[in-house]
Order: structure tokens, then sequence, then C-alpha cells
């Protein structure tokens, strides 16, 4: 079974960036459905924008929807730079976090070896 689909932006030139369950951002171009079927309605680019996730799959007005595992199989997996993948295991890290929110409020400078031993690191 694939992941649903937790957020979905529209962008430019009929593609939606989405991001999956399991943390998967991956690119579904909807170009080759503009000509078929209910799909051809979504050529207007405000009906287009108005996509929203419902029930891990997406949908507009109008009753028109792809499912979560037509959107995970056709789309393409968004390739991130090494320092935003730093920047976002570093979000999941919540001791990390929870340190770096108490360090922002404090004035004082701390020695590495301080928050190394905080941090459990030898």
């Amino acid at each position: 079974m694939n992941p649903y689909v937790k957020s979905v932006e529209a962008k430019d030139d009929y593609c939606l960036l989405l991001t999956f369950e399991n943390g998967e951002k991956r690119t579904f171009d909807l170009k080759p459905y503009l000509d078929k079927g209910v799909f051809t309605r979504l050529r207007n680019v405000a009906l287009f924008k108005t996509v929203r996730v419902v029930s891990g799959s997406v949908e507009w007005h109008g009753e028109i929807d792809l499912s979560y595992d037509t959107l995970y199989m056709e789309s393409k997996p968004v390739r991130t730079s090494a320092a935003q993948r730093e920047i976002e295991l570093t979000r999941k890290n919540k001791k990390l976090m929870k340190f770096l929110d108490e360090r922002a409020r404090q004035t004082e400078t701390v020695k590495a070896s301080q928050v190394r031993a905080n941090l459990g690191l030898k």
C-alpha cells in the first residue's frame, strides 16, 4: 500500500507538490490528464489551484479527484539539497530542538564540551 497524501500545493505549469505521510516530497505532473474526461475542467487555472487533501488523496471542486496510489506511483521524488535535508533532520530531533530553544533564551557562552554533554554526545 502506498502512503497517503499529507499536503498538496498547486504549482505553475499544472504540477502538484505533494508531501506524503512518510515525509516524502514528490511532484505530480497533471498535464497528461488535461485532455481526459473531467480533468479537462482543470485547464482553468483558478479551479486547478483549489486542490486540497481529502482522506489521503487530492480533490478539486466538482468531484474531480486522484487517488493516493496514482499520485504516488506516477509522481517523481523532489530532490532536496544536503543543507535542506539536514534542516529537516534537525527539526525532527526533539532533544536537539529542545536544547536549541533553551539555548536561544540564554545569553552566556557555553563551551562545546558542555553542549556535547547536554546532548549525550562524547
